[in-house]
This record gives structure tokens, C-alpha cells and sequence, in this order.
């Protein structure tokens, strides 16, 4: 059954549609972007129910953002980024969780988790300073996630390094403004965030490898709802793979649309081109199954949790592998109907553009990068030790 966020999603895709141009000539979602996906309840998915939110089936929310992006990919990029950060939010100290929502359930979270920035032990707390890139829909967010390694009392970070997760709200951070100029997703106003000296309350941060296998965080919050014993390694991946297939599922429909009538400089109608309608079928099949590979997946990690079982080591590299796959194939489609679009799909009022340019520029996260845990998910699934340096690509 669609969940009735999914369906409130597609009922305002139009007006997602509508506005795509305007938030990408912004370099920020568009206002009235904002107001759709607030209303329509994409950001509160995998928040708790008892702050307003659905607690929902990471199927749900993946369904959610790839309606999201489909009509626009900025959109869809910073919901599947961020609609993952209320999930985290849950597994953090409950002080935290009503100074962020109580008072507005409705509150957007930004974040990097990248190890920009050194935590100094101080009295009740940390002291942070640094600099992060990439903080998606920051401009629209009231609280922020950031990574960071540990510090020793003397300022260095302890060695070997531990990493955490840390919550500053608005007032402790500056965005940087022009710092997000690229080729695609410019919507996504993915801007660097800077920390001067910042003291954190020690109930506002985490030891990341606490979230990474889900377990630990889930009992230490008292969380029994299925969907907080998930790993960080499915469930963030999850939002950013999700956002890549549904912005190659609005290539493919740009695509039909325009290839249906298109006549070549030959005077061919395209649609009785057997090639060009063979990649178009290609391209959804092989989009289709990017889609139902991704949502198997983390169901069958979701089923295992609920059952009770254990996840393993190998169960959260089996989901990486998968979840990389998956965006690879999606954006090698959109590949090929691009190239099969003639010279006029170059034009900025092609919408099939701005989908191509977007799918690449979602390719290049860091979570998107196989070569790392292709090896160690090869190695994990023979029983095989991996070494410590093959590691972080299945947590990242």
C-alpha cells in the first residue's frame, strides 16, 4: 500500500515541476518548494511519531524521495540528505530531541557528517571549530549534524582517531554564501558551513560508531521501533541512492515526452527508430531495477531487524554493494537516452538536461564510490578478515 506521504508527493509533483528552475537559478529550493515538501510531510517520514512524525518503513521514505526528485531533483536530493538526519535525531539524548522538536515538529536538520572540524573536551561538553562542505538545504535548516574527530585536551585529535557526531543549532554555525557554484544540483544550495569555537553540551553528541550498526543507539535511547535498530551505513546511503534513481526516473519521462514527436534533422520520426526505441526501453528496465533492487534491499535488512536477528557486518556491506550498484546503473540509463536525444537536448529549456547533469553530480557522493566496497563486500561475503583500511567505505 503507498504510504499517504508518497501520495500527497505525487499529487504536488507538478508543482515541484513548476518551480525546478526557479530553485535552480536561486542556488536554494524555491519558498514555494519549501512549503509543498513541509506540507506534504517528506522531512518527518522517519522522525518519531511522538514529535509529529510517521516512524514509517525506510521503504516508505526511499518511495517518497524518489516521487521528489522525479519532479525535481534539487528537491528530491535535499529531502533524501535530509529526511534522513530525524532518524538520527531519534537515536540522540532525549534533551536534544525536544530542544529540536517540541516546540516545532517541523524542523528541518542539515548537516555534513565529513570530519571537518576538531571537538576539544571542555567542561559539560566540547569545543568545536571548523569548516564543511557540502550542507544541503542548509539555508532552510534550523539545527545541523556535523562530523568530527576528538580532540585531546592540548587541541590535536586523539590517536587513533574517533569520530563523532555532533548537533549545533543556527545561532553556533555561519553559512557560507557563494560557496555553491557547480553544474548540477545548484538547487540543493549545498553550502560551506563554518564552526568558530562552538561549545557543544555533551548530550548533544554522539561516538559516530555508535549509530553506524544501530543496535547500540537504539538500546541506549530506549528506541524499540524497527526502523532506529537500522545501521547508519543503510539508512543514509539509502536517502542519497533514492534521490539518484527518482532524478533518472524524471530523465526517462523527460525523455519519452520529448523523443514522442521528435523528427530528426533527416526528416525521421524518431518513435519509428527500432534503436532509439530500444534504448529508451533499456533504459527502463535497467532504471526499474536500479528501483527494485534498492528497496529490496533495505526491506530485507528492515525484516531481519524486526525478526529480531542480528544485522552483520556482512549484511551492511551486502547493502552498500547494492546500494552503489544501484545508482551506477541508474545513471549509466540516463546515459544512454541522453546520447540518443539529438544536439537539441543540449538547450537549457530541455528538462532532460538538467536531469543528466544533476544524475552526475549525485554520482559523485562520496557514498556513491564502489571501489572500496566492492573490495570489502567481495571479502565480507567469503568470511574472509578485512583489514582496517577497507572498513570505513561500508560506514561512510
Amino acid at each position: 500500500m503507498t504510504h499517504e506521504v508518497v501520495q500527497r508527493v505525487n499529487e504536488i509533483a507538478d508543482r515541484l515541476t513548476a518551480a525546478a528552475d526557479r530553485t535552480e537559478e536561486l542556488g536554494k529550493l524555491a519558498d514555494d518548494s519549501v512549503k509543498l515538501i513541509r506540507e506534504a510531510g517528506v522531512m518527518r517520514l522517519l522522525q518519531p511519531t511522538e514529535y509529529g512524525g510517521f516512524a514509517a518503513h525506510p521503504r516508505d521514505f526511499a518511495e517518497a524521495v524518489m516521487a521528489t526528485a522525479k519532479a525535481c531533483g534539487s528537491t528530491g536530493w535535499v529531502c533524501g540528505v535530509g529526511g534522513v538526519h530525524p532518524w538520527e535525531m531519534a537515536l540522540m539524548d532525549r534533551r536534544l530531541q525536544d530542544e529540536v522538536w517540541a516546540d516545532k515538529p517541523e524542523t528541518w536538520i542539515a548537516s555534513p557528517y565529513s570530519p571537518g572540524g576538531v571537538a576539544v573536551p571542555a567542561d559539560g561538553g566540547y569545543v568545536l571549530s571548523g569548516r564543511w562542505q557540502f550542507s544541503s538545504g542548509t539555508d532552510h535548516c534550523d539545527w545541523i549534524f556535523l562530523g568530527a574527530l576528538l580532540g585531546t585536551p592540548e587541541g590535536p585529535p586523539q590517536q587513533p582517531p574517533t569520530m563523532l557526531h555532533v548537533v549545533l543549532p543556527r545561532s553556533d554555525y555561519q553559512i557560507i554564501d557563494g560557496s555553491w557554484d557547480v553544474i548540477g544540483l545548484n538547487g540543493t544550495g549545498s553550502k560551506d558551513v563554518v564552526v568558530d569555537k562552538a561549545f557543544i553540551p555533551d548530550y548533544r553528541i554522539m561516538v559516530a560508531a555508535d549509530v553506524m550498526e544501530g543496535d547500540v543507539a537504539a538500546e541506549r535511547s530506549g528506541r524499540t521501533e524497527t526502523v532506529y535498530r537500522l545501521p547508519f551505513s543503510a539508512m543514509f546511503p539509502l536517502g542519497i541512492t533514492s534521490a539518484v534513481i527518482g532524478i533518472a526516473e524524471g530523465a526517462l519521462a523527460a525523455n519519452v515526452d520529448y523523443q514522442r514527436d521528435r523528427v530528426t534533422s533527416t526528416g525521421i520520426q524518431v518513435r519509428s527508430d527500432p534503436y532509439s526505441m530500444y534504448s529508451i526501453a533499456e533504459a527502463a528496465a535497467e532504471i526499474s531495477a536500479s528501483r527494485s533492487h534498492l528497496i529490496d534491499s533495505i526491506s530485507r535488512l528492515y525484516d531481519k531487524a524486526d525478526s529480531g536477528a542480528k544485522i552483520t557486518f556482512e549484511d551492511r556491506a551486502v547493502m552498500r554493494r547494492n546500494q552503489i550498484r544501484c545508482a551506477w546503473r541508474a545513471v549509466s540509463a540516463v546515459d544512454e537516452i541522453f546520447a540518443r536525444s539529438g544536439g537539441n537536448v543540449i538547450r537549457r529549456n530541455n528538462p532532460l538536461q538538467r536531469c543528466w547533469r544533476d544524475a552526475h553530480v549525485g554520482l559523485q557522493h562520496v557514498i556513491h564510490s564502489p571501489g572500496t566496497t566492492y573490495h570489502a563486500s567481495a571479502l565480507a561475503t567469503m568470511g574472509l578478515e578485512l583489514e582496517a583500511t577497507l572498513r570505513p567505505g561500508l560506514v561512510v
